[in-house]
């Protein structure tokens, strides 16, 4: 299957203006995080049904956002079908259901650029932009806790070169995008410094 137009930006039902991540839904509907980090972006979020035809299509920037810029840069699906999208340009979390409504918006999960959430509803956020040049305080690291609640539980610090938030290196730094496999294996995605980081729950 092929969604948009190939090498051809745009905004209609036929064309996409740089995606940044997909997920599909258990009866097969897909949504499209619609637009990255430099113009054109589109800062929508784009459904289609399973056999590509185009459903909808809403902003992904919320009420009032700061940037119209990286409004979507990854989506993930809990268990009630609740679609989560990292608004990193806005520092946020938006919680939608299915139709495109407005449910939540978390911004306790720092400067979201990556999210996974597990089987049993573990929200994991990749954060590795946070600075008080983009608007926060938080450490750049992997941030944990509960999808149903919005409570953080855990988190864990980009193991190196990771900056002070007053002090910060410019750009990008650490964990980007994250996967969790079923024996709750954390698998960290990284661009600066390019790497793959592996993280081993331990008992104490």
């Amino acid at each position: 299957m092929r969604l948009g137009t190939p090498g051809v930006y745009g905004s209609d039902e036929t064309h996409l203006s740089q995606p940044s991540a997909v997920i599909t839904a258990p009866n097969g509907d897909i949504f499209v995080a619609d637009g990255h980090d430099t113009p054109p972006s589109n800062s929508r979020i784009v459904k289609y049904d399973r056999n590509g035809k185009f459903l909808k299509a809403w902003s992904a920037c919320g009420r009032d956002p700061s940037s119209k810029l990286d409004c979507n840069h990854a989506l993930a699906m809990d268990s009630q079908g609740r679609l989560f999208v990292a608004n990193r340009g806005n520092n946020r979390i938006e919680v939608f259901d299915q139709d495109g409504n407005l449910l939540n918006e978390w911004s306790q999960f720092g400067k979201p650029t990556g999210l996974y959430i597990d089987n049993k509803d573990n929200l994991y956020v990749a954060d590795s932009e946070s600075s008080v040049r983009q608007g926060n305080s938080f450490v750049r690291g992997i941030h944990i806790g509960d999808a149903r609640t919005g409570k953080v539980t855990g988190f864990i610090p980009d193991p190196g070169n990771n900056p002070a938030p007053w002090n910060p290196l410019r750009g990008t730094s650490g964990v980007e995008a994250i996967a969790v496999d079923k024996d709750g294996i954390l698998y960290g995605a990284a661009v600066t410094p390019p790497d793959l980081a592996r993280y081993i729950k331990r008992t104490w």
